[in-house]
Formats: structure tokens, C-alpha cells, sequence
């Protein structure tokens, strides 16, 4: 249902505020948490917690549109933002996760300046893009927004993160910072070690050298950039290189990790687990810092 055109009108309601990118206007960090499990309980309860926003991961996950919707609706409980990535070159699928109520989009495995211009021409509506106009969802509160002032709220307050993944995009960096509409880019650093032939090498100078690209053409174009954060003192030092949107965990994870808790403390009281031993105590808890960081 399309809304008349009209100017501001006092009792209606205005479009959502983004946590993360008011964090990011005071130069502040702002920490971000990925849920893969579609129970609304557990969104309604990460955002009740006070996290920044919520990694919603459509381009590696299979539920549906529907299913994002109803997830969000329960993160409106809290204060959190969703940050709802799509696969490359989901354009009409990341105007659904917008109407729907994600606060921000990343948008994955960017290669060029007129890639990430062919992302904010989708984003943003006219005259900073091409978005097309609905108004009937949570995004518009459901009607209740008058046509010019959604619009115009919409544009200020969507926002818009490119991943560079390839080792090519990276030396793309710049001039995909560069781009209008563009608020943040992000190190992919899982995807570039395995397209760089070094697959969950971490440490890597490689990787090393990336990140400072990424910080340096965001330095360069104004901009903001994120990465993934292994754990506190890795955000830390991400901190000093100038990231302000830190990513960190997922609730699989947590998950594993607690299950795996479990063998080890009851292991040696002879338990068994479906004819497996327990994991040994000198096993580290699966962290993106000894495995595969989140991209």
C-alpha cells in the first residue's frame, strides 16, 4: 500500500533510529553479536541485553524472508539494530530486509566502486538512489508515516556496510570508500585468506597488511570500517587502528562451545558420548580466533 505524498505532520511516527550509526556519528564503538538460530527468544533476549545490533546472515543461511521478519520483529523489543546481509547481488532481497526493519545492510563480496554504487542506488531512495517506495511495513511503521518524512528518515538513518573479501577488492578499498552513500567498510578476513590461498591462516602477514588498507582508505575517504573481533583484546587493538564496528561470536558457537564444556567436565566421571571421549581439556573453545573468523 502506497502512502500520498506529504510533508510532516505532528502525531504520526517517525522510522526507527539506528544504534550503531548514532554510535558512529559520536565516533564511538559500537559491538555487534551474529545469531544463526531462528528462535525469537533469543533475539528478543540479545537485544534486550543491550547489544548494538544483530548480524542477521541471510547470504550463508537458508530461512526465508518471512522467517527475517518475524526474527526482527522480536529484536524491536529491545534497542538492538539489525544488520541483515544478503548474498551478492541480492539487490531486491536487501529492499525486502529494509522494509521489513534492518537498520543496516552489508552487503558481501564487493569488487569495485560501481558495485558499491549499484548498492546505494538500491538503499537509498531518490535522490541518493533508487530504492522504490512501499510504506507498509514495520520500516514505514505500517502507514503511519507521512511519504516525504519516511523517505527522508529512511536515507539518514539506513546504513550501509561493504565487505572486501578478494585480495583485488582490496586494492579497491579506496575508491569503494570513496563512493556517496557508503557509511562503512569491512574486512572480510575469513573469505580473503581463502581466496589468497591461505585458508584460516589468521595470522598471516597478508591478513595484516589487508587490514591496514581497509583503515587507511577509510582514514582516507572519511568513512568508518569494521572487522571481525576475535575477542576483547584483538577489539582492542582494532580500537587503536581505528575500527568503530566490531563484530564478535555467534549463538552456534556459544552453543558448541558450552556443550563441549560439558564433556570435559563430566568426561573423566566416566561418561562417554555416543561412543566419542570427551574432548580433552587442552582443546581450546572454538573461537574465530583459533578456527575461521565470521565474514
Amino acid at each position: 500500500m502506497n502512502l500520498p505524498p506529504g510533508g510532516e505532520e505532528k502525531g504520526f511516527m517517525n522510522i526507527r533510529r539506528s544504534v550503531i550509526k548514532t554510535k558512529l556519528q559520536r565516533n564511538e564503538p559500537a559491538l555487534v553479536t551474529c545469531l544463526h538460530l531462528t528462535d525469537p527468544a533469543i533475539f528478543e533476549l540479545t537485544s534486550r541485553l543491550g547489544f548494538d545490533g544483530i548480524w542477521m546472515d541471510l547470504e550463508h543461511h537458508g530461512y526465508s524472508l518471512e522467517t527475517a521478519a518475524q526474527l526482527m520483529r522480536a529484536a524491536r523489543v529491545g534497542g538492538a539494530d539489525i544488520v541483515a546481509r544478503p548474498a551478492k547481488g541480492e539487490f531486491s532481497r536487501m529492499a525486502r530486509l529494509l522494509e521489513a526493519g534492518a537498520q543496516a545492510i552489508m552487503y558481501p563480496r564487493c569488487e569495485s566502486a560501481a558495485e558499491a554504487a549499484e548498492v546505494v542506488k538500491w538503499a537509498k531512495f531518490a535522490p541518493l538512489g533508487r530504492r522504490g517506495f512501499d510504506g507498509s511495513g514495520p520500516d514505514a511503521a505500517y502507514c503511519t508515516m507521512p511519504f516525504a518524512s519516511y523517505v527522508r528518515q529512511a536515507n539518514e538513518q539506513t546504513l550501509l556496510i561493504i565487505q572486501l573479501e578478494d585480495p583485488h577488492a582490496i586494492d579497491q578499498a579506496e575508491a569503494v570508500a570513496a563512493v556517496n552513500g557508503v557509511d562503512v567498510i569491512m574486512f572480510g578476513p575469513a573469505d580473503f585468506s581463502l581466496l589468497s590461498g591461505i585458508p584460516g591462516q589468521f595470522e598471516h602477514p597478508l591478513l595484516a597488511e589487508a587490514t591496514q588498507k581497509i583503515a587507511a582508505a577509510a582514514r582516507s575517504a572519511g568513512k568508518h570500517w569494521a572487522c571481525p573481533a576475535a575477542s576483547a583484546d584483538h577489539a582492542r587493538r582494532l580500537i587503536e587502528m581505528g575500527a568503530r564496528l566490531l563484530f564478535h561470536m555467534a549463538d552456534i558457537v556459544l552453543v558448541k562451545n558450552g556443550l563441549e564444556a560439558i564433556q570435559r567436565q563430566f568426561g573423566p566421571a566416566g561418561f562417554s558420548f555416543n561412543g566419542h571421549s570427551a574432548p580433552h581439556e587442552s582443546r581450546q573453545p572454538y573461537t574465530p580466533d583459533n578456527r575461521r573468523l565470521e565474514s
